[in-house]
Parts: structure tokens; C-alpha cells; sequence
């Protein structure tokens, strides 16, 4: 089994370099690591008394991997899933922030388990992952993959600027979906066909 140090490397990798797309609402981005992340932080990495553009230039890959493992692994309780879980919604938790858990919710809420839609990882939450996960060992990360790929889909369905993240110029699969479907089992990603028909509202 991966360490967690190696899925949070394998996030940098998803993640790449640094880049400021204007249609990104993260803004300027390292490594996978925010500026609205960095100010947080108080993350001044060239001293010069405010977080800007060039302190996210700064930043290093080893920063961001130690910046996911205490923030979006370990403060998040990420680590007190089931270990089966843990790659995706961490995965899902640099990407998309309170949203990765809110996802983790609902699943839970439509398999009949009772736990506030809020974001946050609490007993409640914790016990009712715990018990799906042990109903449903070989379900549970297929069902999570499924909905934060159907969570993108959704988001791109809302804001015509960022269906670029989900679908290529040429109609592929993009990015978000490629990465939600790294964590589902070959048997569920969706065929050419079905993203075609998904997505065809998109023109």
C-alpha cells in the first residue's frame, strides 16, 4: 500500500507547475497550492511583507507535498477514513477543498446513513464511513469516484468557463474527469459514447 508522503506526491504530479488562468477561481496556482492558500498561511516566501504572484512562482514541490499532508490530509481528518478511501478524497480535498468531504456526505445520506452535509469531518461522518465502507468494501471508492466525477460534470453543466477542465477542445475526456476516473475501476469510467451524449448540451 502507497504511503500517504506518495499519494501526496502523485497529487504534486496531477497538479503540475505553476500557472494563473484567469478563468481558475483558485488564481494563481503551484503545484496545486492556491494564493488565497499561501495568504492563509502567511506564506511570505520572498519577505517582502505581502503574498503575491511571485511567492506562489517561489514555492517547491517539497513545500506543497508538506502543505497537503498537514492541511488536507491530516487537519481535514482525511487520515481517519477507511485507508481505501483516503487517496481519492485527498485527491479531491486539494482540488476542490471542503467540497471533496461534502461529496463523501451525500453518498453517505443517499446509502441511508444519517450525517450533516457540511464539509467537515466529524464523528458522525467518520462512523458512518467507517460502517458504508464496511457494508460495501468494494463499492465504496468506485461510489466516491462516481460522484466527484458526476460533482465536475455538474460544475461544468453550471459554468460554461471551466468545461474546459472537463472537456478537451477536440470533445476527450479533460482533466477532471480523467482524474476522478484514475480512482474508479475501469468497468465505470464512461465510454467515448456516453461523454459524448453527457456533455452534447455543452455545444
Amino acid at each position: 500500500m502507497q504511503s500517504v508522503r506518495q499519494i501526496a506526491e502523485e497529487i504534486v504530479v496531477r497538479e503540475g507547475g505553476f500557472v494563473n488562468d484567469p478563468d481558475d477561481p483558485g488564481g494563481a496556482t503551484n503545484f496545486g497550492v492556491t494564493i488565497h492558500t499561501m495568504r492563509r498561511l502567511g506564506l511570505d516566501l520572498d519577505g517582502d511583507g505581502e503574498i503575491s504572484v511571485r511567492d506562489v512562482r517561489k514555492l517547491t514541490r517539497s513545500q506543497a507535498i508538506d502543505i497537503f499532508l498537514e492541511h488536507y490530509f491530516q487537519r481535514p481528518l482525511v487520515a481517519e477514513l477507511p485507508p481505501a478511501l483516503q487517496a481519492t478524497v485527498f485527491d479531491m480535498y486539494v482540488n476542490a477543498g471542503s467540497n471533496a468531504v461534502r461529496i463523501l456526505q451525500q453518498l453517505l445520506g443517499r446509502m441511508g446513513f444519517e450525517v450533516t452535509v457540511d464539509g467537515a469531518l466529524g464523528p458522525q461522518s467518520l462512523a458512518a464511513a467507517r460502517a458504508a465502507f464496511k457494508a460495501a468494501p468494494d463499492h465504496m471508492v468506485n461510489a466516491y469516484g462516481i460522484a466527484r466525477r458526476n460533482y465536475y460534470l455538474r460544475l461544468a453543466d453550471r459554468r460554461t468557463a471551466s468545461r474546459k477542465y472537463a472537456r478537451t477542445r477536440a470533445g476527450g475526456k479533460g482533466g477532471w474527469i480523467k482524474r476522478a476516473e484514475e480512482f474508479i475501476a475501469p468497468e465505470y469510467h464512461l465510454s467515448k459514447a456516453e461523454f459524448e451524449q453527457r456533455t452534447a448540451q455543452w455545444d
